[in-house]
């Protein structure tokens, strides 16, 4: 029984290095992880932003404007992959291929900026009805 719960604990590890090697976004914890840019604490996960670069831990954030103001400051490095959530549906898409919509939603930072893996999903999000498009560029330096 020890050597399974070793062999599981192992497991563990190695999956946990593979999504911080920048292979896929890691489980945000609300209540626990700050954002890396304003330092709060998440509250939920729906307007959610990771940079996973390889090597590097994971770079965590509540908001899609504190990502704006850190990448202004600390540009991704090569090889990094930007992924956010789906406000409607929580599932994480690629970042430059996200509808991004800045909406009078409330966000962590009162930013109002929702990302949505298509324009359906956009649509259906109540949130960002009404809301404005943003070309996902500007939110890079």
């Amino acid at each position: 029984m020890n050597r399974l719960r070793h062999l599981a604990a192992g497991i563990a590890v190695a999956a946990a290095a593979a999504c911080a090697d920048g292979h896929g976004p890691v489980a945000i914890a609300p209540g626990e992880d700050a954002c890396a840019q304003c330092r709060m604490t998440f509250a939920a996960t729906s307007t959610a932003v990771e940079i996973l670069a390889p090597g590097e831990a994971p770079v965590l954030f509540d908001d899609l404007e504190c990502f704006r103001q850190f990448a202004a400051a600390h540009p991704p490095v090569a090889g990094a992959r930007i992924v956010v959530a789906d406000h409607r549906t929580g599932e994480w898409v690629d970042g430059p291929s996200a509808v991004v919509t800045r909406s009078s939603a409330a966000t962590p930072m009162g930013s109002g900026l929702l990302a949505h893996a298509t324009p359906a999903s956009r649509d259906q999000d109540p949130a960002a009805s009404g809301g404005q498009p943003v070309a996902w560029r500007t939110l890079l330096p």
